[in-house]
C-alpha cells in the first residue's frame, strides 16, 4: 500500500470510528440486528468473496457497520495476533440446567419501554450470550458468525483482566499500589505517567492530556490508534510507532487522584509496569495465571502493534464459554476447579469498590452510584454487583447475591455503552431478580 493510502485507511478508520461513537450516532436508524445479521449478509463468504462482501483491516472497512458484526468475531482473520494458551489439561465441565422462563421475562428499560429478554437480545445486538447461576448454565444463545467454538473481540473488558493481573501482583506484594509508575518504567519519568502512582493508574485517577472523543479527529485517541496500528507508516510519518512511544508522549492535565477518568492509555501503562516487574507480557501472564488454571476450552488472543506489544486496553479476544468461567472464579471470590486461582483479597477489593466522589466527577448519568476499581466497574446496588465492560456492548456480570454471572458479546452499531445500558442493565437486574426466586 503506498502511503497515501495507509493515511487514508487511518483517516477512514478515525471517520469510521467518530461516526460510530459521536452523539449523531444515536440519532441514524441503523439496519436491525435481523437486517444487520452478517451471515444474511454474506460477509467474506466464497474463494475469493465477491468484491463487495470482502472486509480488510488496511482499508477500515472492518469497522464499518454493519461488516463489524462480521469482524468482532473474526480479528484473527484480519490482523497480527499473539496467543493466550489454555495449556494442555481437559475442558472443565460446565453443568447445564436450562431455564425455559428467561426468554419471556419482561422488564421495563430506563426510559419505560416494554421488553422481554429474547426482545433485548435482538434491540442490543447481541452476538452470544451465556447465563450461570450457582455455576450451572441456565442460559446460552449465539447470533450471527458467532458460535460455541468461536472467538469475539471483548474490546475494554480486556481492561478488567489485565487489571486482576496487576491487583494480583499487588497482594503478592511485587507490586506496590503506592509506588511512582517511573519507578517501574522510567522511561516514562518525563511523560505524565511518571509521578502517578501505580493506585492511581490501576483506578484511572490520572491526570492526562488525553481525549477519547471519538468525534475529534485531533483527540489524542487517534495519535495512539495511529501509534499501535501495526500496519507499516508513511515515509513522512514522524509520531510514536508503538504503543511504549506513544506512552512516553502523554503529558499532564489536571492532578493526578483527584477524578476518576475513563482513558485507555492506563491500562497500556498497566500492563507495561506488569511486563516489567514479572518478564511477562499480558498474554503470556493471563495464560500461566488464569487460562491454563480454569479449565478453558480454547485459548484466546491479544491483538499487537507493530513489535508485538499486546494491546491490553482492548486486544483481548476469547470463546464466549471461556468469559463465563472467568467470571464465575471470581464469583467464587476466585476460587475454582479446588485452586485458588486469584487471591480472595483482590476480589473483596473490586467488590469494595473505589471512590465514588471522584467517580461521579466522570458525569455517567446511568451509572450514578458506582465507582471504578482495579479496572472494574461497582454497581454498589443491593445485590453487590460489578462489572467488566466494553465498546459496542461487551460485559460480564457479576451478581454475588442472585449467585448469577453473565458473559455477554455483541456488535452494536454505535460504541459507547450509553446505547446498550438503558436495556442492558434493566434486563440483568430483572434476570437476577428471577434467579434469586429460584429455589
Amino acid at each position: 500500500m503506498k502511503p497515501a493510502a495507509r493515511l487514508t485507511a487511518l483517516s477512514l478508520f478515525a471517520g469510521v470510528f467518530s461516526a460510530l461513537t459521536s452523539a449523531s450516532a444515536y440519532a441514524i436508524d441503523y439496519p436491525d440486528a435481523a437486517a444487520s445479521d452478517p451471515i444474511k449478509l454474506g460477509w467474506m463468504v466464497g474463494s475469493p468473496p465477491p468484491p463487495a462482501r470482502i472486509i480488510r483491516f488496511a482499508d477500515g472497512s472492518y469497522y464499518q457497520f454493519p461488516a463489524l458484526r462480521w469482524s468482532f468475531s473474526n480479528f484473527r482473520q484480519l490482523m497480527p495476533t499473539l496467543n493466550v494458551s489454555r495449556g494442555l489439561a481437559a475442558p472443565s465441565v460446565l453443568a447445564q440446567a436450562p431455564d425455559n422462563a428467561i426468554d419471556a421475562l419482561s422488564f421495563n428499560t430506563t426510559d419505560n419501554q416494554s421488553l422481554t429478554w429474547s426482545q433485548s437480545l435482538a434491540a442490543t445486538y447481541t452476538d452470544g450470550i451465556v447465563v450461570l447461576h450457582r455455576g450451572k448454565v441456565v442460559y446460552e444463545r449465539y447470533f450471527g458468525v458467532l458460535t460455541p467454538q468461536g472467538q469475539h473481540a471483548a474490546m475494554s473488558v480486556s481492561k478488567s483482566l489485565v487489571g486482576i493481573l496487576g491487583a494480583t501482583l499487588v497482594a503478592e506484594g511485587k507490586l506496590d499500589p503506592a509506588q511512582r509508575v517511573d519507578h517501574y518504567v522510567p522511561e516514562l519519568a518525563s511523560s505524565a505517567f511518571g509521578d502517578a502512582t501505580l493506585r492511581q493508574v490501576l483506578d484511572m485517577t490520572t491526570g492526562l492530556e488525553y481525549s477519547e472523543d471519538y468525534a475529534n479527529p485531533d483527540a489524542q485517541i487517534w495519535a495512539h490508534a495511529n501509534a499501535g496500528n501495526p500496519l507499516p507508516k508513511p515515509k513522512d510519518y514522524r509520531g510514536p510507532r508503538s504503543y511504549y512511544e506513544f506512552l512516553q508522549s502523554v503529558q499532564a492535565q489536571g492532578r493526578h487522584g483527584e477524578a476518576f477518568a475513563y482513558k485507555t492509555i492506563n491500562t497500556d501503562v498497566l500492563g507495561w509496569v506488569i511486563a516489567r516487574a514479572t518478564g511477562q507480557n499480558v498474554a503470556q501472564l493471563l495464560s500461566q495465571r488464569i487460562w491454563s488454571r480454569l479449565g478453558m476450552e480454547q485459548d484466546a488472543y491479544f491483538s499487537v502493534d507493530s513489535i508485538g506489544t499486546p494491546f491490553a486496553g482492548g486486544g483481548f479476544n476469547a470463546g464466549l464459554r471461556d468469559m463465563a468461567r472467568v467470571a464465575e472464579m471470581l464469583r467464587n471470590d476466585g476460587q475454582a476447579n479446588g485452586e485458588q486461582i486469584v487471591p480472595k483479597a483482590v476480589v473483596d477489593e473490586i467488590r469494595g469498590g473505589g471512590d465514588k466522589a471522584a467517580f461521579a466527577k466522570a458525569g455517567y448519568g446511568l451509572l450514578q452510584g458506582w465507582s471504578y476499581r482495579n479496572m472494574w466497574w461497582v454497581s454498589h446496588n443491593p445485590n453487590g454487583a460489578f462489572m467488566a465492560r466494553g465498546v459496542h456492548g461487551q460485559s460480564l456480570y457479576i451478581d454475588p447475591q442472585a449467585q448469577m454471572v453473565i458473559a455477554r458479546f455483541a456488535s452494536h452499531p454505535v460504541a459507547g455503552n450509553a446505547a446498550n445500558d438503558p436495556v442492558t442493565l434493566p434486563a440483568f437486574a430483572a434476570l437476577a431478580q428471577h434467579l434469586l426466586q429460584q429455589p
